[in-house]
């Protein structure tokens, strides 16, 4: 079977710069789908991405949809012939439905039977009669939130479309697509290459555009040739460029032609916070800021135009007349900021709605307070800082400067708390209360940063539960997934010994609105649940499992740090040669206990027993009290598996000569209470029976 290289682009006006990296990847992905849904075999897929164009690459596709295999079950064989052996209405039906006759079918089992059932095949189609299909529906499929109609037609689509160009191998594919006829006429640059262009060979797709059209349609090398060249101009400048990837995939995203080119401006803006001209430079300009080797923000910048001038000068005058006055605002919203003392707008806050039946940001910054002097006090801080700082901790946001550029909220209340003389470990703390912000981020490091990041998640994630908001599939307004995470990771990586379970209770118990009984129970869970994903995801190398997570957690330990412990105690005990048969002996008694009724409570009378094997594992167990119960305290659960593996002997012995539920009513209810002493050892590390095996 031949195959050809298949390209389909759509050309339009400008594509939104924040989504066009996701459309061109879904359209690759829908174009993909289509084909091996049609079982068309091809090869690599490749994606392009302009302002002005989505294309979809394919290489080595097969010129025809294999033949099919058609199977089709019709009606029981009881029903399908008269006691005369003759075919009955239903079966005629079929076999004409089918295209063929009775004689033609077979008889295979059904789920009640045997059934008639026609077998077949259908040649496959020629690959360029599905192709209008497979992109039509791509398209539709593409995660646009609003569609734009155009002209006097009825499509619909991102932005309106211009044209479009389908190829399979040299030739058009005919059909139309979005109301434009495809063709092989493609355009360049909207100035440098103004032009149609003609695309011959779908190989040659990226070639003809960049040499042709002056447009580099390589996301990735548009991307490292941004990149590659702001670095230059840096160095000439004697900076380092600083490029953010967010910021880099941005402007990749508005150019086809990318063109650096430095600018300047006023000195007097480095007075400010630089992180300040460098949001304004960012976000308002799609600047990248350059530093000195030391570190400094240098009155430079660089712009990225779509287009080479031929009068730069022109263009770099235009970029600095822009950001002057956008720096101007930020002076001046720094000035105005400065006027009053952060202290003074948590008044303020009074007004300002955190959730409609939680409260105001004050009313929430007050239930922090409380939580943060707990979460202080039990890791060794300070609770009057933890207390300050939690009472400052959104005052910033009514600050003028925020109300601007709202990433810079806890960091500018650090700055305003640093000018009006707040101890450093406060201040400190109004930026780190917000960290980390995402997978990877950077924790808060000192203790009043600590204990304010964690309450202020818990508030949150504890009054959105409460009334009953709590993340169901995708959606998670209040982004309670990434606060749990971070409670979860600022604890775990800074190894806290905090009882996360009170203070869950502790932070309920705060909400103005009256919780469901078990809310406490459901935050809990949903914290561990978290967890043990972040041990499954990312490990480090830990051989961790969901039983084994689920085994230490039953066992009811008393911190994160504490479950960290046992789970790497239980990974050690599981690769001891004697760990498979007390992990199914754990199971086996759980089992039993489970079943059994009357007292459960551990007593046992030595009067009552009646095989060696009985009094010699209760020996084995009171001695492994006295040894293990000091080690567990102290958290040595290692060591204390270790001993415990000793029981192992003793523990196949009594299975294999007891009968736990003998008939004499006491002699079983002992025998029962020896293995609930036995099973009690076990459960101050983890639950064994919750292992496989």
């Amino acid at each position: 079977m031949s195959k050809r290289d298949f390209l389909v682009e759509i050309g339009t006006e400008e594509l939104p710069p924040k989504s066009l990296f996701t459309l061109a990847e879904a359209f690759a992905a829908g174009v993909t789908k289509g084909l091996d849904d049609a079982s068309i075999k091809h090869g690599d897929v490749k994606w392009y991405a302009t302002p002005r164009r989505l294309a979809v690459f394919v290489a080595g596709v097969a010129d025809q949809q294999p033949d099919q295999q058609i199977k089709r079950q019709g009606p029981a064989v009881a029903n399908a012939f008269g006691p005369d052996g003759q075919p009955t209405k239903a079966a005629l039906g079929f076999a004409a439905s089918c295209g063929v006759t009775v004689e033609q079918l077979v008889q295979v089992d059904g789920p009640k039977g045997k059934v008639l059932q026609f077998e077949g095949s259908k040649q496959g189609a020629a690959t360029s009669s599905l192709l209008p299909g497979i992109v039509t529906s791509s398209l539709e499929g593409l995660p646009i939130a609003r569609r734009m109609r155009w002209g006097a037609g009825s499509q619909e689509f991102v932005r309106p479309v211009h044209w479009v160009v389908m190829l399979f191998g040299s030739s058009v594919v005919e059909a139309e697509i979005l109301g434009i006829p495809a063709g092989k006429q493609s355009q360049g640059h909207r100035f440098h290459g103004p032009k149609q262009l003609a695309i011959g060979n779908p190989a040659k797709y990226a070639e003809v555009l960049l040499e042709k059209g002056h447009v580099v349609a390589d996301v990735a090398a548009r991307r490292e040739r941004i990149r590659a060249e702001v670095n230059a101009i840096a160095e000439t400048i004697g900076g380092q460029a600083v490029i953010e990837d967010w910021l880099l995939d941005e402007v990749t995203a508005l150019v086809e032609w990318p063109v650096p080119l430095s600018g300047r401006f006023d000195e007097q803006f480095l007075r400010l916070p630089q992180e300040v001209p460098i949001a304004t430079m960012q976000d308002n300009q799609r600047y990248f800021p350059v530093r000195s080797s030391d570190g400094q923000l240098m009155n430079y910048f660089i712009t990225v135009a779509n287009i080479a001038s031929r009068d730069p000068e022109r263009v770099r005058d235009g970029n600095e007349r822009v950001v002057r006055p956008r720096l101007a605002d930020a002076a001046f919203f720094w000035d105005t900021d400065r006027k009053d003392r952060l202290e003074a707008r948590f008044a303020a806050l009074k007004s300002v709605t955190f959730q409609a039946k939680l409260g105001s940001l004050a009313d929430k910054s007050m239930r922090v307070v409380t939580i943060a002097q707990r979460i202080a006090e039990s890791i060794g801080g300070s609770a009057e800082l933890a207390a300050r700082a939690a009472k400052l901790s959104k005052c910033d946001l009514l600050s003028a400067m925020v109300g601007e550029f709202p990433e810079l909220q806890g960091l500018m209340g650090k700055y305003y708390a640093q000018l009006d003389g707040e101890d450093a470990e406060v201040a400190t703390a109004l930026e780190e209360q917000y960290w980390p912000r995402f997978a990877g981020d950077k924790l808060p490091a000192t203790k009043t940063g600590i204990a304010l990041s964690v309450a202020d998640k818990l508030d949150t994630i504890a009054g959105i539960f409460s009334i009953g908001q709590k993340p169901s599939g995708t959606k998670d307004p209040y982004g309670l997934r990434r606060a749990a995470l971070g409670i979860l990771r600022t604890i775990n990586e800074h190894k806290l010994d905090l009882d996360l379970r009170r203070l869950v209770d502790g932070a309920v118990s705060l909400q103005p609105v009256t919780a469901p009984e078990n809310i406490g129970e459901e935050i809990w869970g949903y914290l561990m649940e978290r967890l043990r994903s972040s041990y499954l995801e990312d490990a480090g190398g830990r051989a961790v499992t969901t039983e084994m997570f689920d085994a230490v957690l039953a066992s009811k330990p008393q911190s994160t740090l504490d479950l960290d412990i046992r789970l790497q105690a239980l990974e050690g005990f599981l690769t001891l040669p004697e760990a498979a048969s007390l992990a199914a002996a754990n199971k086996r008694i759980a089992n039993i206990l489970r079943k059994a009724t009357g007292d459960l409570s551990g007593i046992v009378e030595i009067g009552q027993f009646r095989e060696p094997a009985e009094r010699q594992l209760f020996d084995h167990v009171v001695s492994m009290e006295r040894a293990v119960n000091p080690l567990f305290s102290r958290r040595e659960y290692t060591g204390a598996l270790t001993q415990l593996a000793t029981l192992k002997e003793d523990v196949d012995r009594f299975f294999d000569s007891v009968m736990v539920m003998a008939e004499d009513p006491d002699v079983r209810a002992n025998r029962l209470g020896l293995l609930v002493r036995l099973r009690g050892l076990f459960l101050q590390v983890a639950d064994l029976s919750r292992l496989p095996g």
